[in-house]
């Protein structure tokens, strides 16, 4: 068969498999009976500042909770700020307000957990637990590492100060760096300056040696905050590592974070199982480079792997993982780390991408099944190009910095496709974010 007709062939069997997304209450009745009774709901997102995936992952998520039981919604986000989240959600934190919730997601970039889409879902997710059955919101990542330790003795302080100057003497090895993690991992994975690696561990260590201890002082409040600490504590012991990984390979770093999250993944799933009495289950937001499975990818021929790969690993069809795509559009990005923060134009898919390829398929939104074994599937296992963009998005050198190779009906269970999106809104914009493209339709009030 021709390059042609393989490519038209490809084209009719999406057109066929597509199942249109037109706003109707409906339009996830297919994708949650695909779900069943899995424990694992994987939601990805092709670029961290779109707004059609933030909101599409929400309408899911809460049929999710509402319909199927989930009580957790764990993001790639870092566990001290999210937990700020989640405990406004939960009715047990000082927080009076959703826009007072995500105070702390004040690290580059703020977009991502600092936007509209999510606020209106953290209202929505507060209001949903006046109810008796409390959803949670919860953070994967390790970026946090001094929030982290100061979650850490700002909770022994409370429960044992004797323990707290313990843990000051033994973070005080951070000092040196100040705040600047990067700096730190430069120069303790060079040899410059000393390494910290023995105090977080041997803090983390002291911690759950006093876990007994501090869990049972008053009940489930009280293990939920031992909880809380001994994540900080494991947080800060893992971002240590990983800022010294990030100066010997990609490969490295990448595998650490992923690994990192996967584990807090794990360690929030026995937490909600054991303070339930009932089998947990978590709907996990994060992009899809980190929830396709790294192995359908080229960087998984390079030796990375990612939260996608180990999930289905170790739980099989207890997990359903789902990509996102766009063809063009606005994105909310910078052009550099810790730039401003722009509303940029999206170029249309490289020719030879899925994208591209979905787009020919003619609709504007749809939900293709990757696990029917119908010719979509089929068509959409041959390696093409796929779109990524975080949190940097570089139009001049699209095809080097954003694309790679990928089979995508072995990357993902089910792909949504939105063919042309938006920017996500930022809570936190500027006058540049305005000028670079069309007023935003909604925006929170009071913001």
């Amino acid at each position: 068969m021709s390059d042609s007709s393989s490519h038209h062939g490809a084209v009719f069997a999406v057109r066929e498999a597509a199942r249109p997304l037109t706003g109707a209450s409906a339009d996830y009745d297919y994708l949650l009976d695909r779900i069943g009774d899995a424990r694992f709901v994987l939601l990805g997102e092709a670029s961290h500042g779109t707004h059609e995936f933030y909101s599409e992952r929400a309408r899911i998520t809460r049929r999710l909770i509402g319909e199927k039981g989930f009580t957790a919604v764990a993001v790639e986000a870092d566990w001290p700020d999210a937990y700020r989240v989640n405990r406004y959600v939960r009715g047990a934190g000082d927080d009076d307000s959703a826009l007072a919730a995500v105070g702390d997601f004040h690290r580059f970039p703020t977009w991502m957990w600092r936007n509209a889409a999510v606020l209106e879902f953290i209202e929505w997710l507060y209001d949903h637990n006046g109810g008796v059955v409390k959803a949670g919101f919860y953070g994967l990542d390790l970026y946090s590492l001094h929030a982290s330790i100061r979650a850490v003795v700002d909770y022994l302080d409370k429960i044992d100060p004797e323990a707290a100057g313990r843990a000051r003497r033994r973070y005080a090895c951070f000092d040196h760096s100040g705040e600047d993690t990067q700096a730190y991992g430069y120069a303790a994975s060079l040899g410059l300056d000393r390494s910290c690696e023995n105090e977080v561990i041997a803090q983390l260590v002291d911690l759950r040696r006093r876990a007994v201890e501090y869990a049972r002082r008053d009940g489930l409040v009280a293990e939920d905050e031992y909880f809380q600490a001994e994540q900080n504590a494991r947080l800060a012991k893992n971002a240590e590592e990983y800022y010294r990984s990030m100066f010997r390979s990609r490969v490295s770093s990448w595998n650490l974070r992923d690994l990192h999250m996967v584990e807090t993944l794990a360690e929030l799933v026995g937490h909600l199982d054991r303070t339930t009495g009932r089998p947990s289950k978590v709907v996990v937001w994060a992009h899809n480079s980190h929830l396709g499975d790294a192995r359908a990818t080229e960087m998984g021929e390079r030796g990375e792997w990612n939260v996608g790969q180990l999930v289905r690993e170790r739980c099989g069809d207890d997990a359903v993982n789902i990509g996102f795509t766009t063809y063009t559009g606005t994105v909310t990005a910078a052009s550099d780390w810790d730039g401003p923060t722009e509303r940029k134009r999206v170029r249309p898919a490289l020719p030879g991408s899925y994208e591209a390829l979905f787009h020919e398929a003619g609709s504007p939104r749809f939900l293709i099944d990757l696990r029917d074994g119908g010719d979509a599937t089929e068509a959409l296992r041959e390696p093409r190009l796929e779109r990524a963009i975080g949190v940097i998005y570089r139009p001049d050198t699209e095809r080097r910095s954003h694309y790679f190779h990928a089979r995508l009906a072995e990357q993902f269970d089910a792909v949504i496709h939105i063919d042309q999106t938006r920017a996500v809104e930022p809570l936190d914009r500027d006058s540049g974010w305005e000028e670079q493209g069309e007023v935003p339709e909604t925006y929170p009030a009071g913001v």
